[in-house]
């Protein structure tokens, strides 16, 4: 079954930021030595903070929506902004505002899957 792809209706913010979350095995021994070791094949994961202002209500609907189907563990596809390949990604974390203007923004932290199942 193909993944379904995050199509925002408008492009996030300048600014984009990204934590990685790195994953080590570590043994500390005496003296203050340290020995440390990758977890795995993939032990860097990207996790981009997305924002998208200035959306409709329907807009943002969409959005959470889309997040809220997946359940922050089914993976999804999602090109970031100045690349040209589409990776997999999971969202458990999102905030949805809404100003007093009726303006909302939607900040979403991506979390970078390596998972084979779909």
């Amino acid at each position: 079954m193909a993944l379904p792809t995050f199509n925002p209706p408008v492009p996030p913010s300048a600014g984009l930021s990204n934590e990685p979350k790195i994953n080590l095995f570590a043994n500390e021994f005496g003296d203050g030595y340290t020995q440390r070791s990758p977890k795995g094949l993939n032990h860097i994961r990207d996790m981009p903070e997305l924002k998208f202002e200035l959306l409709t209500s329907v807009q943002a609907a969409g959005v959470v929506a889309f997040l809220r189907e997946r359940g922050g563990y089914k993976p999804f596809l999602y090109t970031l902004p100045d690349e040209t390949t589409a990776k997999r990604w999971t969202c458990a974390k999102w905030k949805h505002t809404r100003d007093e203007a009726g303006r909302n923004t939607i900040t979403a932290t991506l979390e970078q899957d390596f998972s084979i199942a779909s």
